[in-house]
């Protein structure tokens, strides 16, 4: 079985919000795919159904962002996922709007959901789908964005100029998700990075 983790935060204030890409792409691949979120386990929604031959679990973490790593590790030990079978689709500042990357392991980049995910499960060897929401601009002659500037940002709806490269980013996340099942690690990153 393989666990496909999107981070968000829970409730309809967040829905639109650049740090719920993540659960934004997985509702997406969840409604490709005909699977419900029809479950509440390891403190996440799940939606559990077969994939291109593989079963899957999809969960959308409730702990809010940052907490991830509660929800991820009891699925992880729930449904006795071996690492390699985790997959985690998140925000990232440092890519480029719509801008995807895929990866196993590595480091966070700041990234306090993955953050906590790699505490909980003590490694960093999960795969991640980064999904690219820009940095914020500096304004008001300040030479600098601080941390207040970056979760201002990233808890904002994502303007109506970009909704278009965010929804194309989305659909490329469900296809790299399924060409991960189908094709392996590699073949994706040939294919999507």
């Amino acid at each position: 079985m393989k666990l496909i983790a999107g981070l968000g935060n829970p409730g309809r204030g967040y829905a639109n919000n650049r740090h719920n890409v993540g659960f934004m792409c997985l509702n997406y691949f969840a409604k490709k795919q005909g699977i419900r979120f029809d479950k509440k386990r390891g403190k996440a929604r799940i939606g559990i159904g077969e994939v291109a031959g593989t079963k899957v679990a999809l969960a959308r973490p409730q702990t809010y962002v940052n907490l991830s790593g509660q929800s991820v590790c009891l699925l992880v030990k729930k449904f006795d996922i071996n690492l390699n079978d985790l997959l985690v689709i998140h925000d990232d500042l440092d890519l480029p709007l719509g801008k995807i990357r895929i990866r196993q392991g590595g480091g966070s980049a700041g990234h306090k959901g993955v953050n906590s995910i790699t505490t909980e499960l003590g490694s960093q060897d999960f795969i991640r789908i980064r999904v690219g929401i820009g940095r914020p601009s500096v304004t008001g002659g300040s030479a600098e964005i601080g941390e207040a500037d970056i979760i201002a940002y990233v808890l904002s709806d994502f303007t109506r100029e970009e909704k278009q490269p965010i929804t194309q980013a989305i659909t490329r996340v469900s296809e790299a998700v399924l060409c991960i099942l189908t094709e392996g690690l590699t073949g994706a990153m040939n294919k999507y990075n």
